[in-house]
């Protein structure tokens, strides 16, 4: 008695499926390891940003306004 013998799978065939990145996928990453390295390599010219009073009173009137 024979056994039946089993044909191997046919190759997956490109059914048009595009695997392309957009051109911001690279370019938004490069540019924060840019400017990140840049820092790194320079940090005087990473300044602090300086917080308006009359926007830091207004934030935390809002907040205790939430809080109750």
């Amino acid at each position: 008695m024979s056994a039946p013998t089993q044909t191997p799978p046919h190759p997956a065939t490109r059914g048009g499926v595009d695997i392309r990145l957009p051109w911001w996928a690279l370019a938004l990453p490069t540019l924060a390891f840019v400017v990140l390295l840049a820092l790194i390599l320079n940090p005087a010219d990473a300044h602090a940003a300086s917080g308006d009073p009359l926007l830091t009173q207004f934030l935390g009137r809002v907040q205790q306004l939430i809080a109750r």
